[in-house]
């Protein structure tokens, strides 16, 4: 079970990272120029990693209550499913959101 377990966490590492470059892809997805392109294919993902750090991440600098944690977990998890959506990616949207649901149910199961 431990096996499972420590698997699990690292599935919700890749799954952050994951959020992230769905972010990014995004960015420089979109039809317009290049500038702003650049700006929201690195910014986004940016905001995104500013924002799990000060609330979401184990050693977040302002520590919610879990629930409020999770759910901005999610809101971040769906905002990058959608963005793989928007990009033309409904497969890869569908693969991550399931993915997002079934890590996430299992860290509340086992407490993690």
């Amino acid at each position: 079970m431990l096996i499972l377990k420590n698997a699990n966490l690292a599935l919700a590492f890749l799954l952050e990272l994951c959020a992230l470059a769905a972010l990014g892809y995004w960015g420089f997805t979109l039809r317009t120029g290049w500038l702003l392109k650049i700006i929201v294919g690195i910014g986004t993902p940016v905001i995104a990693a500013f924002v799990w750090g000060l609330f979401v991440a184990p050693k977040a600098t302002y520590v919610l209550p879990e629930i409020y944690k999770e759910i901005l977990a999610l809101a971040i998890f769906a905002i990058a499913a959608l963005a793989l959506y928007s990009a033309g990616r409904s497969g890869w949207a569908l693969w991550f959101a399931i993915l997002v649901i079934v890590n996430r149910v299992l860290m509340v199961v086992w407490e993690q």
